[in-house]
């Protein structure tokens, strides 16, 4: 009956607010006319017309009526600055305070019995940060202040706390509202509009906003600065812990711009991917692929050979394409850059302060304006029974284990179908392993549609890998791995196990926890790459959510750009167009969304499909394996993604990855001229395809009537 007799009080002020008309006088117009008329009475009965307009403010908020803004206008031209920011101000309070309560006793059990599990978290975080939360949307609204009222009153925010923080987030606005009103009330004719007074009066309700949001940022610093000690002084415009991509970048975009900047590296400059990862393995990868040829040869009319591997000169190879590298990404080529590089272990003490522990054991310690940290990410080590006694090996690890080695590792296991796994195996089965890949999944690379799994892995075994999916690595003997398969175990010898099941950022001996930085198997940042605190970046494998070298390069630039001028403009970090390649033979490569993601996601979608075995040039080269997939919303070219798979895929991809970028739809490739004969056309020929598939067979039909009239 409660609840009820609430909805019939609320029905009956807003069947009022109808049958009385009251929307007419909630205008401009209206507000001038009322404080015209009873501008003689208010002077003769100031308390009486004072209590009346409080208790219609009041209903007019409890009941989440439009007129909120022009009642406060109203305000300011009938009672003036002082007395009307005080009637408007509370009643503005106890309005939102009833709304708040109406909507709790009415809605929120209902709710709470429908939703509870998903509130929980929302209620959770309002315990902990709810009175600032609603100081913030309270200066500045993102929604309409009614609705603010309705929701938060479905969460477990307190009363009181609702009404004390309201009637402070609110003032800004109510004093601007106010003062604008006091003006309107002067205005007689239209040139009045153009007075300065009253132009400064509402500029104020525009620049206000700004206002509360500086306002808030500096609430915000003070509170996450709390208990630390800022320096006068600073050593360093910025300082940069890792040296791999993104550390670099950063580096290099400081030193542009004439910033003082420190770069901190504890092992290798270049990172992973120069020394263990990308540079590496890539060129094992082409050594792989040429001893595939020449097995192969009787593909392109020659006589087949099994190649002779030696192994330590193939290495060898594959430490001269590091060593080329190296100087692009040395000490003495970034100090000549003007980065004054630290080889050391970087820890951060406060959020100005990093300690550095030097390789000769000398410890520096600097003051710096800004921090951004690029350490990179180290290969994940599953828990397994007997794995740490195995003398595995993994992606870091096997490059100087391999060196050693004067034949391929004779029996290899590889953990892991990902891209890593997946490519190691395809080319250590290449070079002479014999190699047997395990994976827990149903198929290898699961982050792929369906279709390219599937010919991943008949690629692998073409290759010579032995793929078992659908096995989960049970326990680790001398020598040998018992894998579990639907309740059997499956026993497989080797002499080298390379584990490659991922790889997971290096969080730990940099400060982090100590300061109270988040992390959440990354560095937990904003759109800005920014930490909780706005002077503390991450970039690369530490923020996430791409662990790709190109996209660390990416990050590295809003990084540091925010860094060093963050205090007039901040860029938000864009990942809208994300290519990635698995350097398989044949390539994989992707960009935007594929057809499992697009399911997922529940966008509609169309697919257009190139073979490659219709094209001129792979037909030349052998290369028919593979196709080119492209998604796009139906009836329209507009690209949502890309899917190629086949030779050079990776380089084929570009193309895509600009139009994405820059929004040219297919029709604009099937415009632009592509050499012939070449692998790019196939991007041209898939962009015909949508277009066979969308011709306007009625304006055709049109056409051929034409054609026919015209040969009488």
């Amino acid at each position: 009956m409660k609840k009820l007799l609430i909805i019939l009080i609320l029905a009956a002020l807003i069947a009022a607010y109808f049958a009385f008309g009251l929307g007419d006088y909630l205008t401009v117009e209206g507000v001038k006319q009322v404080a015209d008329d009873v501008g003689g009475y208010y002077a003769r009965n100031p308390a009486q017309v004072i209590a009346l307009f409080f208790l219609v403010y009041v209903a007019v908020t409890a009941a989440s009526l439009p007129g909120a803004a022009v009642m406060t206008l109203a305000a300011g031209a009938m009672f003036g600055v002082l007395v009307g920011t005080i009637v408007v101000s509370f009643a503005s309070t106890l309005g939102a305070t009833l709304a708040f309560l109406a909507s709790r006793y009415v809605l929120r059990d209902t709710i709470e019995a429908r939703f509870g599990e998903r509130l929980k978290a929302v209620n959770q975080g309002l315990e902990r940060d709810g009175a600032f939360y609603l100081f913030t949307i309270r200066m500045i609204p993102l929604f309409p202040f009614f609705v603010v009222n309705l929701v938060m009153g479905l969460t477990r925010i307190r009363a009181w706390t609702y009404a004390w923080v309201s009637q402070v987030g609110m003032l800004l606005g109510t004093i601007v509202y106010v003062n604008a009103g006091t003006q309107l009330a002067r205005i007689d004719s239209p040139a009045g509009i153009a007075s300065p007074a009253v132009l400064i009066s509402f500029a104020l309700l525009g620049i206000a906003p700004w206002f509360a949001k500086a306002i808030i940022a500096w609430i915000k610093r003070r509170k996450v600065y709390a208990g630390f000690d800022k320096p006068k002084r600073f050593d360093r415009n910025l300082v940069v812990i890792g040296a791999g991509s993104a550390g670099l970048v950063s580096a290099l975009i400081a030193a542009t711009v004439k910033a003082k900047v420190t770069l901190v590296e504890a092992d290798k400059m270049g990172g992973d991917c120069l020394n263990t990862g990308c540079v590496p393995s890539k060129a094992l990868i082409k050594s792989a692929k040429v001893a595939e040829q020449m097995r192969r040869a009787d593909r392109y009319g020659l006589e087949p050979t099994e190649p002779k591997v030696p192994f330590n000169r193939t290495i060898e190879r594959v430490m001269g394409a590091i060593r080329a590298i190296e100087p692009n990404d040395s000490v003495e080529r970034y100090e000549g850059l003007g980065v004054d590089v630290v080889e050391g272990y970087a820890k951060i003490v406060d959020p100005w302060r990093v300690e550095i522990t030097c390789k000769d054991g000398g410890v520096q310690r600097l003051t710096t304006r800004a921090i951004v940290i690029a350490a990179g990410a180290d290969p994940v080590i599953p828990p397994i029974d007997g794995l740490e006694g195995s003398g595995f090996l993994t992606s870091d690890t096997m490059w100087d284990a391999f060196a050693q080695m004067d034949e391929p590792p004779a029996r290899v296991v590889v953990l892991g179908s990902g891209p890593i796994g997946c490519e190691l195996s395809q080319a250590l089965a290449r070079l002479g392993s014999q190699v047997t890949q395990i994976e827990m999944e149903d198929r290898v690379l699961i982050r792929e549609d369906t279709e390219v799994s599937a010919l991943a892995k008949a690629s692998l075994e073409a290759s010579g890998v032995r793929v078992l999916t659908g096995h989960r690595a049970a326990r680790i003997g001398k020598g040998e791995l018992v894998a579990d398969h639907k309740g059997a175990d499956i026993t497989i010898p080797f002499d080298t196990l390379i584990v490659a099941v991922g790889r997971a950022a290096r969080l730990k001996g940099y400060g982090l926890e100590d300061i109270g930085i988040d992390t959440d198997r990354t560095i937990v940042t904003d759109d800005f790459l920014a930490t909780k605190f706005p002077n503390i970046y991450a970039a690369g494998d530490v923020a996430g959510p791409f662990q790709l070298t190109h996209v660390a390069s990416h990050q590295a630039w809003f990084a540091s750009v925010n860094a060093l001028f963050g205090q007039f403009k901040r860029f938000k970090a864009d990942y809208r167009v994300i290519p990635a390649v698995t350097f398989l033979d044949p390539e994989v490569a992707r960009v935007g969304i594929n057809e499992s993601e697009a399911k997922e996601q529940g966008i509609d979608y169309e697919v257009t499909r190139f073979d490659l075995d219709d094209l001129d040039r792979a037909i030349a080269e052998s290369e028919t394996k593979g196709f080119v997939k492209v998604l796009t919303p139906p009836g329209k070219d507009t690209i949502l993604g890309a899917t190629i798979v086949g030779a050079h895929a990776g380089e084929l991809l570009a193309e895509y990855v600009l139009a994405m970028k820059h929004k040219l739809g297919l029709g604009k490739i099937l415009g632009t001229i592509h050499s012939y004969p070449t692998m790019a056309e196939a991007n041209k020929f898939a962009a015909g395809e949508w277009k066979k598939k969308h011709k306007p067979e009625g304006l055709l039909n049109l056409v051929e009537k034409y054609h026919a009239w015209r040969r009488g």
